[in-house]
């Protein structure tokens, strides 16, 4: 942190500066007050600055943690949120403590990309009243409030929160191509505060915002209601970690020498959880937007995130009464611009072009977040992406006939070798996915005397796969053909042992390191059986 002071200090108050109309945003959009989200940015930002595992992540209240709080508090109001927001603490912690942080790494790109779009589809249709000047329709749908809205606002029309939204959106889309580094946001909410208290505007504001934090207090928990909210609290803890982990990834790319600890992140989300309900704050997660703009700025340390913390504590302080005039148009359309930004249409495109499996993952997950939630989204795309990527592994497995290396036989009973001997080979893994259509494979094998099974290039193997390989190998033998295995490797004997095939070829002879070995091993049992006894005769059979 001290390092570079000056470059993190200034990099923390543009922070604060993007930062504030986000904060007051989400925190109306939630449903707690522009307050709640204030306290959130402030309390979870510091908290998760000192203690994250990230040197460059800004933390704070975010659009998609809002779109998981808004139909708790339509069930359970307030309270709840907050009691959600401890318990999700608590289990973020535990998380950090079972080194869970590493798993988010297997998230496809396809769910991520498909999940970002579905929460910017669903925080634009959230803005949809305040934008249009209506009153909220009762509901968790958002789809079906924003259609509500829209009629409200047909009947009655709300020309001037409209303008004011659609000012404040125009503003910041532009300005962010224009001057990418300048904090238009704040700019446009400023100058549509000033034309609303100047012009005496009849749209809905603020309010009245308190000049300091509260006090600590539990006075929200009550402990008959925790078991109602612990699916809740899973959700939101859910969303907490892949968040935030995915935007502490995200801020790795855009440095150079900078890597996050992902399970001491978590470790300081989940403290800055457990604490910032205290101060009746919602939720919290970092936030990929207000580290992006971190990062651009030049931070360098944790210095940054916390600035960011502290100028937005003073500014409560010191003007509150002014940020209480600021219309909700103009955070609704605050928000609008941000939800569009979310979007990056290159990205999309691109993974769209990249396969037909990844444009259905990505399509498939927005649309859930749009019309489920988004932990069932998230869930729902990281289903499909394994059975996608199953399907993808088992369709490159094979099992292929190769011919015999008999270059060392005469040519007579290198003849006869090829015509009662075939060898198969295994590419790839012999597991439940392929396994099934390798049985049928096998057991269509014509009538030889040996089978020699090449297993050297299996690269895994699973108990379904040992299973089948077993019935198999069984099968062939019921029709008289001798099995010989060669080539397995170490680590696939533990599953072909369990199963009991190795015991027994072993103690058979049929078990070889090497395939030539296995080759001599079918030409002695094919003299044995009389059917090599000598080329002259091989010949004259023949």
């Amino acid at each position: 942190m001290r390092r570079q002071p000056r470059r993190d200090l200034l990099a923390g108050l543009t922070v604060a500066v993007v930062a504030l109309p986000l904060a007051l945003g989400f925190g109306v959009s939630s449903g707690l007050g522009a307050a709640a989200g204030l306290a959130t940015a402030i309390v979870a930002g510091a908290l998760a600055a000192l203690l994250g595992g990230s040197n460059l992540q800004v933390s704070g209240p975010t659009g998609a943690m809002t779109v998981v709080l808004v139909p708790i508090v339509h069930r359970f109001g307030p309270g709840g949120v907050l009691t959600v927001g401890l318990i999700a603490g608590v289990l973020l912690v535990a998380l950090a403590l079972a080194r869970a942080g590493r798993y988010v790494r297997y998230v496809p790109a396809p769910v991520v990309e498909g999940f970002t779009a579905g929460i910017a589809a669903v925080i634009f249709l959230q803005q949809v009243p305040a934008a249009l000047g209506v009153p909220a329709p009762e509901g968790e749908k958002v789809t079906a409030i924003a259609w509500q809205a829209v009629v409200d606002f047909a009947a009655q029309p709300q020309w001037t929160a409209l303008a004011l939204a659609l000012g404040v959106a125009t503003v910041m889309l532009i300005g962010a191509r224009w001057k990418p580094g300048v904090p238009f946001s704040l700019l446009a909410v400023a100058a549509v505060t000033v034309v609303a208290v100047v012009a005496h505007l009849d749209v809905a504001r603020i309010g009245q915002l308190p000049a300091t934090l509260p006090a600590p207090s539990l006075g929200f928990l009550d402990p008959a209601a925790v078991p109602m909210l612990l699916t809740s609290a899973v959700a939101v803890a859910a969303l907490a970690a892949l968040e935030s982990l995915l935007s502490a990834t995200v801020a790795d790319g855009m440095t150079v020498g900078q890597r996050h600890d992902p399970d001491r992140e978590l470790f300081g989300q989940g403290v800055a959880n457990l604490v910032t309900p205290l101060f009746g704050g919602v939720p919290a997660t970092a936030a990929i937007a207000r580290t992006a703009v971190n990062v651009r700025t030049g931070a360098g340390s944790r210095l940054a995130a916390l600035t960011h913390a502290l100028v937005l504590a003073l500014i409560m302080l010191a003007a509150a009464p002014l940020v209480a005039h600021i219309p909700l148009a103009a955070l609704a359309g605050v928000l609008l611009a941000t939800a569009i930004r979310m979007v990056e249409v290159s990205s999309l495109l691109a993974l769209a072009r990249s396969t037909r499996s990844d444009a259905v993952l990505m399509v498939l997950t927005a649309a859930a977040t749009l019309a489920l939630d988004l932990i069932a989204a998230v869930g729902i795309g990281l289903v499909l992406a394994a059975f996608l990527a199953v399907r993808k592994i088992a369709r490159a497995a094979t099992l292929e006939q190769v011919p015999l290396d008999v270059a060392d036989h005469h040519a007579e009973e290198a003849a006869l070798l090829a015509e009662h001997i075939v060898a198969y080979r295994f590419d790839g893994p012999l597991f439940f996915a392929a396994a099934h259509r390798f049985l049928l494979e096998l057991t269509e094998v014509a009538d030889v005397r040996v089978v020699i099974l090449r297993m050297s290039r299996v690269s895994a193997v699973d108990g379904t796969g040992a299973s089948v390989l077993r019935d198999a190998i069984e099968r062939l033998e019921h029709r008289g053909i001798t099995v010989y295995l060669s080539g397995v490797r170490p680590e696939h004997e533990r599953a072909l042992s369990a199963i009991g095939v190795l015991e027994r070829l072993r103690a058979q002879g049929r078990l070889f390191a090497h395939t030539p070995d296995a080759i001599t091993a079918a030409r002695a049992l094919l003299h044995r059986t009389g059917v090599l006894v000598s080329p002259e005769p091989a010949l004259k059979a023949g």
